[in-house]
């Protein structure tokens, strides 16, 4: 599932996310078109990892099989 949003800040984001089940968050920041990178947030143990975009398949296909 795929959600966009770009509404309120993005601690109310996350929230909304936490409570809807979404495992992980992928955000998109003003610093991604520079460093071609997005912030990984995990639901459980909040945790956020900055990956490169080419390897968010990768990263997701590994925790999520």
């Amino acid at each position: 599932m795929t959600d966009y949003d770009e509404t309120q800040n993005i601690g109310k984001r996350y929230r909304r996310q936490d409570e809807l089940g979404t495992p992980y968050c992928v955000t998109i920041d003003f610093e991604t078109i520079d460093d071609k990178a997005v912030t990984i947030r995990d639901r459980d143990t909040m945790q956020q990892d900055r990956i490169a975009i080419d390897q968010l398949v990768t990263y997701l296909g590994d925790r999520l099989t």
